[in-house]
């Protein structure tokens, strides 16, 4: 496993070590063993998540607040996305401080997102089948979400002439400098 520095602490791009010939590929996805040494980290995830959306779906930006904060490790196994991670650690020189990774099926790349990061994505493809493992439980009281046009946050999400499907949850976010406030 190749592992990517994103210039923000923390989070990291995964690029699996991927065999293939005419017949398709194999790789794992995970090993905690494989994970721990290309990332110094040693995490219990406990629970996977799987979604599915179509294109232009926009989810996020979420997070859960302490006790809850949750690590993700995210990939994508049909399709594409514009996956986002935002620093919202209030210590972090790099607080306020965004990437964006595509993540698909033919890249293979996952994307570790520790706690104290808001997280989103935008779907690219036609549709896409989204995976990740949390460090945590999902938390309704915990959860949080930061609109993901909040002009403090100035991300690109590259829509061109797409209108971005949002949940109602997601169209209620709060600002960046709000959501700052309750950490």
């Amino acid at each position: 496993m190749q592992t990517i520095e994103t210039g923000i602490a923390g989070l990291l791009i995964l690029e699996p070590r991927v065999f293939g010939d005419a017949r398709g590929f194999f790789y794992e996805s995970y090993n905690r063993q494989v994970f721990a040494a290309a990332t110094g980290l040693d995490i219990d995830f406990v629970q996977d998540n799987h979604s599915r959306s179509s294109r232009g779906v926009l989810r996020g930006l979420h997070y859960q607040l302490a006790p809850h904060a949750q690590g993700k490790l995210v990939r994508v196994v049909h399709g594409a996305v514009l996956d986002v991670a935002v620093d919202i650690r209030p210590e972090s020189p790099t607080c306020g401080q965004h990437v964006a990774v595509e993540l698909s099926a033919d890249n293979k790349r996952m994307f570790w997102i520790p706690p104290g990061f808001a997280h989103g994505f935008l779907t690219l493809s036609e549709t896409a089948e989204f995976l990740y493992k949390t460090t945590d439980y999902y938390a309704p009281a915990a959860e949080r979400c930061i609109r993901w046009d909040d002009p403090q946050l100035a991300i690109e999400w590259s829509l061109g002439d797409v209108v971005p499907q949002l949940s109602v949850k997601d169209q209620q976010g709060m600002a960046y400098a709000d959501a700052l406030q309750q950490l």
